[in-house]
């Protein structure tokens, strides 16, 4: 008869034999890419961070967090010799690669399915190429007379069920009437101060951005946890807006005094949007058509962008119906993504899907983490569903790059390693192993001299080890 020690011994015994079996298969793919691995000092978590763009005229008008640098752009165009062509971003965020790109002469395709970011980039590009001299005169009118504070009218805040309660009563007031002054302007005026809205929600508001979701103020009156959370200083509404005008107006003065040189002086590469998933725009993108893709995809880090941006996207005038649409059309990297019908969206990506079927180190830890959720001891239940989802999505995502790609072109993708339940899971080693099936050569995995940790609860469970950041330098031949 089994004693209940015997029993108790069970769990740690399988734990111990899975991650074992990780480990294994985790040394045997690392000494095939071993001199792939390159420590490259220049890359500082500054550069492939927002970091970087905090101090960077026009790019820092908005923290996008989850966006790299423009100089990390500049650095790999230098780099490797990419000086003409087009870029393709397939997860272009807040354009950051786009803009970056454009600078230096080269004409520059994004796809991005957050509203959020779409704003950015069209608010952006609405000031570089259609912006008048009359407008930029009213930008200043405003920033002199606070033109919000005559205004006794107000339109109603749209919110969200979950951002109800954001803002105190006096600044939900001072919103309002800003809004209500915004529509006596043009529509290119209007967007530019609705974008300068966008910019200080947070920094006027109870909540601060914390990766899965948003965290509230003891201030605002919501149940606090044991630790109640101090922002620090909340804005007022006046301060706050004036100084993001007033930043907005002195980045554009160079290119505002040269408004009518703007035909003569577009050595600029051309930007284009698309709107929507990768998923199902890249497959319409003709073959060989791109001459670099950079791009940063979401990290499978449990992350959730339609909360941590719950109050832009209220301001935007997304309702909740189509709140949970955009959380299912995400890349997977949340615990609430449901499997995608990938075949279903294209049936060419069944090279892609084998691929991942047969990659030995993923299906270990898929089965490492099904056993982990079967015994109760993962602390969300949809972490194996989305972590599958992550890597097949990534494949077919992976599969379209190389499609789209001409000929010796570069593939260059920021990335992080993640761990779950004590795995290590080596994101970057995945993903090259995917991309040298489907045709590429991994030139490099470039490494940024510090690793980072991992969460702090992982470390407290497991032990505190370093989790690789890298740049994936991929080529097509």
């Amino acid at each position: 008869m089994t004693s209940l020690s015997n029993i108790s011994n069970i769990v740690p015994e399988v734990e111990s034999d899975g991650l074992g079996e990780i480990d294994d298969l985790d040394r045997q793919l690392h000494y095939h890419f071993e001199n792939k691995f390159v420590v490259q000092p220049s890359l500082t978590r500054l550069l492939v961070s927002f970091q970087a763009n905090k101090t960077r005229p026009i790019y820092r008008w908005y923290k996008y967090k989850e966006a790299f640098s423009a100089s990390l752009v500049e650095l790999l165009c230098q780099k490797y010799q990419i000086t003409q062509g087009k870029i393709l971003d397939p997860f272009a965020g807040s354009g950051t690669a786009l803009f970056a790109a454009s600078e230096v002469g080269i004409d520059a395709d994004g796809i991005e399915l957050l509203p959020i970011g779409q704003q950015i980039i069209n608010t952006k590009r609405l000031l570089d190429v259609e912006f008048t001299s009359d407008d930029f005169e009213t930008l200043k009118i405003w920033l002199r007379s606070q033109t919000w504070k005559q205004f006794e009218k107000r339109i109603t805040l749209p919110e969200l069920r979950i951002t109800k309660g954001a803002y105190s009563q006096v600044t939900k007031t001072a919103i309002e009437q800003y809004l209500a002054a915004c529509n006596q302007e043009n529509s290119r005026v209007q967007a530019v101060l609705n974008f300068a809205l966008l910019c200080i929600l947070e920094s006027v508001s109870y909540t601060r951005k914390d990766g899965q979701y948003l965290r509230w103020d003891y201030r605002s009156g919501r149940g606090q946890g044991k630790r109640p959370f101090n922002k620090g200083e909340i804005l007022e509404f006046d301060k706050a807006i004036f100084n993001k005008i007033n930043e907005i107006i002195n980045d554009l003065k160079p290119s505002i005094q040269q408004i009518e040189l703007f035909a003569s002086k577009r050595n600029q590469g051309q930007i284009y949007l698309c709107e929507g998933s990768c998923l199902q725009i890249m497959p319409q993108l003709a073959d060989a058509s791109y001459d670099v893709i950079i791009t940063s995809p979401p990290y499978c880090n449990r992350y959730d962008y339609t909360r941590t941006y719950a109050l832009e996207l209220a301001l935007l005038g997304i309702s909740e119906t189509k709140l949970i649409s955009l959380r299912q059309e995400m890349l997977s990297c949340t615990v609430e993504n449901r499997p995608k019908d990938l075949l279903g969206i294209n049936p060419d990506w069944n090279k892609a899907l084998k691929i991942a079927d047969s990659q030995n180190l993923l299906q270990a830890i898929f089965k490492y983490l099904d056993n982990q959720k079967s015994q109760g001891l993962l602390n969300n239940n949809g972490i194996p569903r989305m972590v599958k989802g992550y890597f097949y999505e990534m494949a077919c995502v992976i599969q379209e790059c190389f499609r789209v790609l001409k000929p010796g072109a570069f593939l260059f993708m920021v990335n992080d390693n993640v761990r779950y339940a004590g795995a290590s899971i080596s994101v970057d080693m995945i993903l090259s192993d995917f991309a040298e099936q489907l045709g590429f050569t991994v030139e490099n995995i470039l490494l940024l001299p510090n690793d980072k940790g991992n969460s702090s609860q992982q470390m407290g469970n497991h032990g505190r080890e370093p989790l690789r950041k890298c740049v994936y330098v991929w080529k097509k031949q």
